[in-house]
Order: C-alpha cells, then structure tokens, then sequence
C-alpha cells in the first residue's frame, strides 16, 4: 500500500475543506469495508495523497423519524439501520436491503453513506496491481470496458453504455424506490439532490470536495406493501446477481401506487417504469405479475455470458410483486 497523509476530521466544514485542499487527490473514509481494500490492492490509476478520516464527526449517526419521513445520518451503520424500529416500523424495504449487505460484522462497520459511494465490484476494474499492473478502462480514464468481450457473468442487462459494471449498492436500490434525497455538503455549501439523480454510468455526481451527510426518506403511502429480495450465489455475503425493491399501494384489492427498481442489472439504480404501468390500476395476480416481469426487461440487451440475469430478474419480479400483493 502506498503511504499516504491520514487526516482526523472533526467537523463537516473540515472534511470539506482537506477534500478541497488535496484537489481530487483525498478519499473519504469511514467504516473503510470498501475503501481499505481498494487501497491494498492498488486498483486506482492514481494512489490517493490523503485519506480523510470521518468518523470522527460527532452527530453524524442518527436515525430521526417525524411526520414526513426518516433522517438518516451518512455515517449511521448497517446493523444500526436494519434493527431499527423506527426504519423497520414503515420502511422495511431499507431494513431488509441494509440486512442484506455481507456478514453481521460488515454491517456494523458499514455506513449508508459508505455503501452508496462504494465503488464497483468489476473484476477487471478491480484487479490488482501487483499482479501484472492494474487493467485501464473506461472508469479509470481510459479504455474500453473489457467486460464486453471477456467474461461478463455479472455485468449489466440493461443501459450498459461504455462501462457494464452495476451498481454494488443494495441500500441505494431500496432507496430509490422510497424516493430518497441526499444531502451533500461542499466548498459551495449544501444541496440536496434525488438519489435517482445521484447515480451515474461512471460513478455518482461527488464532486472531489462533497461527501453525503444525511439520507431523508420520505413518508411511503400509507399502509405500503414493502419488499427486498436480492439473489445471491453465496448467502448472506455475496453482492447481488439481481435484486428488486418494490413497494405498492394496494386499495380495494387494486394497485394505485408502484414503485419496482432493480439492482445489480444496470449501472445504476433501475427503475422499472414499464413494469410499474403494467400494474397500476390493476389486480396482482399471477397474470398481471408475469406481464409486469416481462415487461421490466423488455429493453435488456445481455452480454455474451449473463443473459441467464433475465430469467433471474422476472422471477424475482414476480415473486416481489406477488409476496406484496
């Protein structure tokens, strides 16, 4: 591992600051169940110079609930969000996602603004330079995306475009279909954006001087029907092969709301808008869940090796919708 400056911070404004002072040239740390690993196996084109310490921010772990929804500090831990209550009492699909990252140990060391900025899990992206020197691609600056032609099992279905690899995050699926917004500070001070909105092909919209404080979840329908269900070749530690969060509104026995967003299919978080249509005004039945299913993966364009991740996808949309229902 290369050596590197670690710095202490003890307040937001202080991150902000060192992250400006290195220019790009910083990462932020905190539980580091992502980042320790990318730093050993020295996957990135460029070491970092510094390392900013933020779990030293007091305040910034908390779990707030009022009339509109949840306030979730970024540095709140795994475990800290499935056992609680408060998320477990109205929000159980980010319950059952924060459950479903890796090993009781992981998630107590795991933050949610760490398992939304994690990197992705690409093996050509993220082999290690002491083995032959690390593998460019588009991601690291440049290059095309090896998957393409090489072995791509696990790379998306759906809007790959240049880079294949998917999204890691199982709380920013779940997060997604609640309709989160995160708010990030930086040098220019503080906004807050959509999650749907975070996400991008190449990584998320951070510039080198932000990093994420709180995640706030609004208030789902009342009464929503909530569920996770992530498939995995190595329970429970593995990253998701396909995930699906969906939540629906059920009245008179008919579907007036929907929200169904796929994981690890895409580059980002995917919202299955063609699925959501199927659904809306109708009965859950076993027809109607196989139409959305269909539909959800209308648009897939698989890769030499995962078109297999079809099938995957609309059983869980079917099982998803119908364990809602």
């Amino acid at each position: 591992m290369k050596s590197f400056i670690h710095a202490n911070a003890r307040t937001v404004a202080e991150a902000v600051k060192l992250l400006k002072r290195y220019n790009g040239k910083a990462k932020v740390n905190a539980g580091g169940t992502d980042l320790l690993g990318v730093l050993k196996d020295r996957i990135l084109p460029e070491d970092p110079d510094a390392i900013i310490n933020i779990k030293t921010i007091p305040g910034l772990d908390y779990i707030r609930k009022d009339s509109k929804g949840l306030k979730i500090g970024a540095l709140t831990s795994l475990s800290d969000i499935c056992s609680s209550p408060k998320v477990r009492e109205g929000y159980s699909v980010l319950a059952e996602a924060a459950y479903a990252v890796a090993t009781p140990q992981i998630r107590n060391m795991a933050t949610l603004g760490g398992n939304l900025c994690q990197d992705v899990r690409c093996w050509y992206y993220r082999y290690p330079n002491e083995i032959g020197g690390r593998i460019l691609c588009l991601r690291k600056g440049s290059g095309p995306c090896l998957a393409v032609k090489g072995d791509n099992r696990y790379h998306a279905i759906l809007e790959g475009k240049k880079c294949f690899a998917v999204c890691p995050s199982d709380t920013a699926i779940a997060l997604t279909a609640l309709g989160a917004k995160l708010k990030i500070a930086g040098s220019e001070g503080r906004k807050i954006v959509p999650i749907k909105d975070f996400f991008l092909t190449l990584g998320d919209i951070l510039m080198p001087d932000e990093m994420i404080t709180e995640v706030q979840v609004p208030k789902p329908p009342k009464k929503a029907k909530q569920t996770f269900i992530k498939f995995v070749l190595r329970k429970p530690v593995d990253f998701a092969i396909v995930s699906v969060a969906s939540i629906l509104a059920i009245e008179g026995g008919v579907c007036s709301e929907a929200a169904i967003v796929l994981g690890a299919v895409a580059p980002t978080p995917f919202r299955a808008v063609e699925a959501e249509k199927v659904i809306k005004g109708k009965v859950i039945d076993t027809v109607t869940s196989a139409k959305a299913a269909e539909a959800a993966v209308m648009a897939a364009k698989p890769l030499s090796k995962n078109a297999y991740k079809i099938e995957i996808t609309k059983t869980l949309i079917k099982r998803s919708l119908l364990g809602s229902s």
